[in-house]
């Protein structure tokens, strides 16, 4: 098994985009709360990620949801982000909540509803130049809820026609990630439903368009790790949305309800070469639940992602291979579980420490006076949530 030390390399260049979303009211179909110290504006959503990046070094980009975060001046947005010490990334595109989608956006049988649909992307493709992003990612609830409802062939014929629009504007150093979902808000159908559909349209489009893998939006019992595999193995995952579910997608923080099946995943992430220098993938948050307090949530979120990434790269490749072609089933397991039962938590407070920050982040956090900061002066205006 590697060494601690052997592995800090990798560690040190690790970085995990958080979402803007993330900080500002959630909840459930049935109910937002809100919370002291929410942010009110893009520009605060921006300085609690920049929070989180201070106390961890593991969270340098800020994706961004378009409108929720539109603002008047992207490249004032774009200073102001710098400033506080991260970047903007990712831009998230919306063609869910306007009344106008209800029965599709890219998809939708209606010439109109579907260049308002293209536009929208046009526009997000836009803010990324002012902004400098790399990545326009798109998730949609296009689908249908009964049989019959309709045209499948036909709403995945447009869909391509669609993406085709979209990706032909993008820069020569942009990318298109293509989100898929099983179910929800279609319960039916949903128009990309899965890796294999995601997969099927961005390779009609070209090199520079991609798969996201959110790891909440897959069935009960689905293999995550072989498909993180197979899209590394294709040369098509462009990003990760990490987080966590025990039923569907309930947006919980990752790892929470599996860490072995994360680890596993990140084992496959290693083992395909997607923590090299110059990897396609991107690792990003999506973890936006309604009971944690949000700055602390992404704090445990990334930290999580950190610990089970070292517990990855101690795996014995070498005594695994051998035990792989060996045919030996209990040691090939055993040699995994060797590294997922590693307590790496004192070796990494201790690296942390090296790096200038703190051994512990979460009682750091805990410890600086922001959140009552934030509570203190953030009283008055709209909070920040869902569709703002």
């Amino acid at each position: 098994m590697p060494t601690f030390d052997q592995i800090t390399d990798v560690l040190s260049r690790q970085a995990i985009e958080l979402p803007s979303w993330a900080f500002g009211n959630s909840g459930t179909r049935f109910k937002v709360f809100g919370t002291p110290g929410t942010p009110r504006t893009v520009q605060e959503k921006i300085a609690d990620a920049a929070t989180v990046h201070r106390f961890t070094g593991l969270a340098p980009t800020v994706a961004l949801h378009i409108p929720w975060d539109a603002v008047d001046d992207y490249a004032a947005l774009r200073r102001h982000a710098e400033d506080q010490g991260v970047s903007l990334g990712t831009i998230n595109s919306n063609t869910f909540q306007d009344d106008i989608y209800k029965f599709g956006s890219l998809t939708h049988r209606d010439d109109a509803v579907r260049k308002q649909a293209i536009d929208h992307h046009l526009a997000c493709i836009d803010v990324m130049d002012a902004t400098g992003s790399r990545d326009l990612k798109i998730w949609l609830a296009d689908g249908t809820n009964y049989p019959g409802q309709g045209d499948l062939r036909g709403r995945q014929d447009r869909l391509a026609e669609s993406l085709a629009v979209i990706y032909d504007r993008l820069g020569p150093e942009q990318r298109l990630v293509l989100e898929y979902k099983f179910f929800e808000p279609a319960f039916y159908h949903t128009d990309v439903p899965d890796w294999g559909t995601s997969y099927a349209q961005v390779s009609a489009l070209g090199d520079r368009a991609m798969v996201c893998l959110d790891t909440g939006h897959h069935a009960p019992g689905t293999n995550i790790e072989f498909i993180v595999m197979q899209l590394l193995r294709l040369g098509k995952l462009g990003s990760f949305d990490f987080n966590s579910r025990f039923y569907a997608d309930d947006d919980l923080i990752v790892g929470a309800a599996d860490p072995f099946q994360l680890f596993r995943i990140l084992v496959e992430v290693v083992r395909g070469g997607g923590m090299e220098p110059g990897s396609p993938v991107a690792f990003m948050l999506d973890q936006c639940h309604n009971v944690e307090a949000k700055i602390p949530g992404q704090i445990r979120s990334v930290l999580n992602v950190q610990e089970a990434t070292a517990k990855a790269l101690l795996v014995d490749t070498a005594a695994l291979a051998r035990a792989q072609e060996d045919g030996d089933v209990l040691a090939a397991n055993g040699i995994l579980m060797d590294a997922f039962w590693t307590d790496v938590r004192a070796d990494l407070a201790a690296w942390r420490e090296t790096r200038g920050l703190p051994a512990d982040p979460m009682a750091a956090y805990a410890a600086s006076g922001y959140q009552q900061q934030i509570e203190s002066e953030r009283v008055g205006g709209q909070q920040a949530g869902w569709g703002a």
